[in-house]
């Protein structure tokens, strides 16, 4: 067994604490369909009282405790993966993130993973709010969502496919 060293680059941004030596990798490749999310994440929804879209108005505060979601879109991709899940051992993990003014702490975790959509790989994280703490916009128990770089030429319907490490995501 050889140790390998796991660095992780996105579009020339290197992650931060993303180095890791392995003997062996082991990911577990998923794959799902693009589905319509809220788009409050994104801004985009008309009703939304964030017209900046939560992942711009959130990400000062990752960056503080140590997540630069800089190179990332601010919105979510929303892949559904037929099957409920459940999520273990997040690279980073924020508990009572008081974001929005008018609205109590959020708590939430990242878990890093590889997105391909058909032409090429890009490093990205899911993206976990816990309901526990989560006001609205609850997804579907089978779609995941997640934060990467802009994919250009992408439809609603397209397949997806994510690439996470075996012991991140176990099938409930």
């Amino acid at each position: 067994m050889y140790n390998i060293d796991i660095v992780f680059f996105c579009e020339g941004y290197y992650l931060e604490g993303a180095v890791r030596s392995m003997t062996e990798i082991n990911l577990k490749e998923i794959d799902g369909i693009l589905v319509p999310g809220y788009q409050v994440a994104s801004g985009l929804a008309t009703d939304s009282p964030y017209t900046e879209g939560t992942i711009a108005i959130q990400s000062p505060y990752f960056l503080k405790e140590g997540l630069d979601l800089s190179f990332c879109y601010s919105g979510t991709l929303n892949i559904d993966i037929e099957y409920e899940f459940s999520l273990s051992f997040p690279d980073f993990e924020f508990k009572d993130i008081k974001w929005a003014e008018y609205f109590p702490s959020e708590s939430f975790s990242f878990f890093k993973c590889f997105v391909f959509n058909g032409n090429t790989w890009q490093i990205g994280y899911i993206y976990y709010p816990h309901p526990d703490t989560k006001l609205g916009h609850f997804q579907k128990r089978t779609v995941i969502e997640i934060v990467t770089a802009k994919i250009e030429h992408i439809h609603y319907g397209d397949p997806l496919t994510i690439k996470v490490e075996s012991s991140t995501l176990t099938w409930v």
